[in-house]
């Protein structure tokens, strides 16, 4: 057993020179490479049409992501709807709520979000809110956690599919030769066996974020190495730095 020297993280490099990985790269001796395993493509205003859902019959709007955020005042530009002053918006997390300043005067609208950065939490919230008829911007693999929680609770809401996640051409990578696979989404793990359909683990760590995508790779017959967020490791980086520590301490080589 060797030590782990190179991860692969399926998302796009952060923007930034300074970000988490590249701090846990340089404490570490790391080689951290990133290559999105996932694309997602926006519906055309022709798509959406078809759906039939009229925006501003919606009180209030539920963001799960950044990119949602971007999807959904794409299509309100392309339909030239004015979102009102009055909309409310429930964000997964406040790094997804402050994304909001992009199209937003920020300190004007009402805008909530989940300080645990989970639906669970933010569900807590909504429903403070239940008499708002609640629109949610979503991909076509959205989690079933979402609709699931929000009819529990008898929320009135509408699920609007505004982009779809596909898989990306990964052939150019022609083998995958890391010590660690990071995913962030089901999607990934169907994209790493939709490009790699011979893919064999054998010493390869996975590592995740979240439930749905811990239970993708279980169910797509791999083994799961490193799970995130633990209590202890709320972020990716802080559960691949506790395990590498761990690791690379009991393999010398």
């Amino acid at each position: 057993m060797t030590k782990i020297k190179r991860i692969l993280v399926s998302q796009p490099k952060p923007e930034s020179e300074k970000h988490s990985y590249s701090e846990l790269a340089e404490k570490n001796n790391l080689k951290i490479d990133f290559r999105p395993f996932v694309q997602v493509e926006g519906v055309s205003v022709k798509e959406f049409r078809q759906s039939r859902i009229d925006i501003l019959s919606h009180s209030a709007v539920i963001f799960t992501s950044k990119t949602a955020i971007d999807h959904f005042f794409r299509i309100a530009e392309e339909l030239r709807i004015v979102i009102p002053d009055e909309m409310k918006y429930f964000c997964i997390s406040e790094s997804t709520a402050f994304y909001l300043q992009k199209y937003i005067v920020y300190r004007k609208r009402k805008i909530f979000y989940s300080c645990a950065g989970n639906f669970a939490d933010l569900m807590d919230i909504i429903l403070k809110h239940k008499d708002e008829k609640f629109l949610v911007p979503s991909s076509n693999t959205n989690r079933d956690e979402i609709p699931c929680l929000l009819k529990k609770n008898k929320i009135c809401y509408t699920q609007a599919v505004l982009y779809h996640t596909v898989c990306s051409d990964l052939s150019d990578l022609s083998d995958i030769n890391y010590d660690v696979l990071v995913f962030f989404s089901p999607s990934g793990i169907k994209s790493l066996i939709q490009n790699f359909p011979q893919f064999k683990q054998n010493d390869i760590k996975i590592a995740t974020f979240g439930p749905t995508t811990a239970k993708a790779v279980q169910e797509a017959g791999l083994r799961l190495d490193i799970s995130a967020p633990l209590p202890n490791a709320p972020s990716m980086t802080m559960a691949l730095e506790q395990y590498i520590k761990e690791y690379n301490k009991n393999n010398k080589k």
